[in-house]
């Protein structure tokens, strides 16, 4: 590999390794431990969303050369772990903003946006990983639109939310008071 492959940039290699610890968090969800996967996800998405905002690509030479990888059983088990892990949590209230500029208020779940950025992540890394340049490039001009179009997107919805739930928990274990 050259020092002068653009798939090889220090922005995109750290995004592919903040990803991957993404993945692995989500792959390894444990119930009951939703304390501590809360915190870690405050940490992870402003940290994605920062990483997929400066994300640059051009298109790629050999477009065939793209492949998705995490199937709709794999999907499913992932969102379940993380319906269990979410209970009655899982569900929040966004602002849908549509395109006649209406703001119209949408019940989302936490598991089903998280569900989505990790595979829309674990296709990326995967991809990312092989050898060849083609496939790199089309690792990262996925990634780049799948950003824009959808976990970009699931990652600003969700902190908000996180934020307030996380910080509930917090200020009910501190010192026994509320704030």
């Amino acid at each position: 590999m050259s020092n002068n492959d653009p798939t090889l940039l220090r922005p995109i290699v750290e995004l592919a390794a903040i990803a991957s610890e993404y993945c692995t968090l989500i792959e390894n969800v444990k119930t009951g431990d939703q304390e501590a996967f809360m915190k870690s996800m405050k940490g992870f998405i402003p940290l994605l969303y920062l990483r997929g905002s400066l994300l640059t690509a051009t298109e790629p030479e050999f477009p065939e050369a793209n492949e998705r990888y995490v199937t709709e059983e794999q999907w499913e088990v992932v969102f379940l772990n993380l319906r269990s892990l979410f209970g009655e949590k899982d569900e929040f209230w966004l602002v849908d903003y549509n395109e006649t500029s209406h703001y119209d208020p949408v019940k989302a779940s936490i598991s089903e946006c998280l569900t989505d950025i990790y595979q829309d992540l674990k296709d990326f890394v995967l991809l990312y990983k092989k050898s060849s340049l083609a496939s790199r490039e089309n690792a990262i001009f996925s990634c780049q639109i799948l950003f824009h179009d959808r976990w970009g997107q699931r990652l600003a919805q969700l902190l908000p939310y996180l934020h307030r739930i996380g910080f509930e928990a917090d200020k009910q274990n501190d010192m026994g008071f509320l704030i």
